[in-house]
């Protein structure tokens, strides 16, 4: 990768990234939305709620790095921004190397507790009705722990200031996936299992693919190697992300216990209108994403090289994109109900206020991530790991609670909204400070 010396090469990078992202996403986006209905008519609303529980879990593996998959971006680029290429080196050897010695044992002790355990009681789902879950769930474990080390990939390739690749490699899984899908559906078989395993092995076989091209072909001078595995380049990189990780183990708490809480509080059922309303609206955080993704390290850089005339040329964009991203959702709203009549079975009703709901929600997400993006690519993290974690802490007992009073989802996405705005506030203030150097004592850790 060529060295970024000016501000104008750190914004034509990132340009560059964002156009080819949303060519990406854009993709992507089809490809989910034409997961959904073949899904769906694939396995019914029963089995496809229990397919979507199950991908829940699956995202907890996702989050087991312990950070470290953030924590190699940020070290990374701060490394690359001073041409040190010795130490980055050995910063990916010894980040691959952590990984490695986390999956194995974490997948022994995972298949063990499905072993021995009772997956049918813990998931509330009907013996009658899905068969075979434990060795769903085997199959499933074992191919994304096997996906797990390798997907530290994408990390590299964002520490580059590459996110588009990253993207790349998440779309083509997704592709591959959803051709698999249709294979099961057009044989006209309805196994829960089929579609399981298509979707952990396709990304699995692409990050596979992608581990020699890229640091064999492209990135040779920063093959990973066990003779540069280093423990203090460890124990670097780990400080910084155990700080992600409790707020990526927090983050799953807040967004992912979704499907598993409400499938226990409602039942598996809800799930498929509550994932339909989710993966709408989750258009516009994919667009944002896409946008605010590559801020991240190229805020890294512009830091590490005390350019914050940039990052505050950045940021008057970025608020001009909110006001769009704002109006974008009240469109949807509007559309909502022509659009699930076109995408899904009719048979699955979804209310507005479901929707309105839904998009409340995805929308402070939108504007407090919008501010956290800056301040991770910057490493002062701890007010976001107060409030991330208070926020987990909360969600929980607040659902069980309104779920007993008001047996009504739409109230469950309210707490969901309701536990994310004091980080949004938060957030807001800390970048504020930080960008016109007046962050002291909490606000600049």
């Amino acid at each position: 990768m060529p060295a970024i010396k000016t501000s104008h090469q750190r914004s034509s990078l990132l340009v560059k990234n964002i156009l080819v992202s949303f060519l990406i996403k854009g993709w992507s986006a089809v490809v989910v939305f034409m997961m959904v209905p073949v899904t769906l008519h694939c396995l019914g609303e029963y089995k496809n709620g229990v397919w979507l529980t199950i991908s829940s879990l699956l995202l907890w593996i996702d989050n087991m790095d312990i950070g470290l998959g953030n924590g190699l971006r940020n070290k990374l680029a701060i490394y690359l921004a001073h041409n040190d290429t010795e130490r980055a080196r050995s910063l990916v050897s010894s980040t691959f190397a952590m990984l490695t010695c986390i999956m194995i044992p974490a997948m022994v002790i995972l298949l063990s507790l499905i072993y021995f355990g009772d997956m049918y009681g813990f998931l509330n789902v009907s013996h009658d009705r899905v068969s075979s879950l434990d060795t769903i769930l085997i199959i499933t474990i074992v191919f994304v722990c096997s996906t797990f080390i390798f997907k530290l990939i994408g990390n590299f390739y964002m520490g580059l200031q590459l996110p588009a690749v990253s993207n790349l490699l998440v779309c083509l899984g997704q592709t591959i996936a959803l051709i698999g899908t249709y294979i099961v559906y057009i044989s006209g078989s309805h196994s829960l299992m089929l579609i399981a395993l298509v979707n952990t092995a396709a990304p699995f076989i692409v990050y596979l693919l992608a581990y020699p091209i890229t640091f064999y072909y492209k990135y040779p001078h920063l093959r990973p190697s066990f003779h540069l595995v280093d423990m203090n380049e460890a124990k670097s990189v780990m400080s910084m992300g155990i700080k992600f990780f409790v707020m990526q183990i927090s983050g799953v708490v807040l967004f992912m216990t979704a499907n598993i809480l409400i499938s226990k509080l409602f039942s598996p059922q809800m799930v498929t209108p509550y994932q339909i309303t989710y993966r709408y609206f989750s258009l516009m955080l994919v667009v944002f994403t896409v946008i605010c993704m590559p801020f991240w390290n190229a805020t890294t850089d512009a830091f590490e090289r005390g350019d914050m005339a940039w990052i505050q040329r950045a940021n008057k964009k970025l608020n001009l994109m909110t006001i769009g991203i704002f109006v974008g959702m009240i469109m949807m709203v509007l559309l909502s109900n022509y659009v699930y009549r076109i995408w899904i079975d009719k048979n699955t009703v979804i209310d507005i206020k479901m929707s309105i709901a839904m998009a409340i929600y995805i929308f402070i997400l939108i504007v407090s991530m919008r501010y956290s993006y800056f301040i991770n690519g910057i490493g002062k993290l701890w007010l976001q790991l107060i409030f991330t974690t208070s926020a987990a802490i909360l969600f929980i007992p607040l659902a069980y609670i309104i779920a007993h009073f008001k047996h009504d989802i739409i109230w469950f996405i309210a707490v969901m909204c309701a536990v994310n705005i004091p980080g949004l506030i938060v957030n807001r203030i800390q970048f504020s400070k930080l960008i016109n150097g007046k962050a002291s004592g909490i606000w600049i850790k």
